[in-house]
């Protein structure tokens, strides 16, 4: 009968082997994939992701204003919560359409 001690370093060294294999099966499938979009011409903008880093996201596209506060603040008239220029106006937002 195997110690407790035994078993943990057994599954360590386990957990330690996975890894490596799941590592080289991912670049595995990643060349696959790569050879296979240049095969066929598919670049990343073709499934719909961007060719940058895994982080990266797409940049938002600006706000349009379509109100401007009388300081100066501004407002695009979407969806969400008012700023609080806006509910202090009250009724008069339409003079301060832009």
């Amino acid at each position: 009968m195997s110690s407790y001690q035994e078993l943990v370093n057994q599954a360590k060294a386990l957990m330690a082997q996975a890894e490596d294999v799941r590592k080289q099966e991912l670049a595995n499938v990643i060349a696959d994939i790569k050879s296979k979009m240049k095969e066929f011409g598919i670049t990343a903008a073709d499934l719909g992701i961007s060719g940058g880093s895994r982080k990266a996201r797409a940049a938002k596209a600006p706000m349009v204003v379509k109100y401007r506060g009388p300081n100066g603040e501004v407002w695009g008239g979407g969806l969400g919560r008012k700023p609080d220029w806006v509910n202090a106006l009250g009724a008069d937002i339409e003079k301060y359409r832009v």
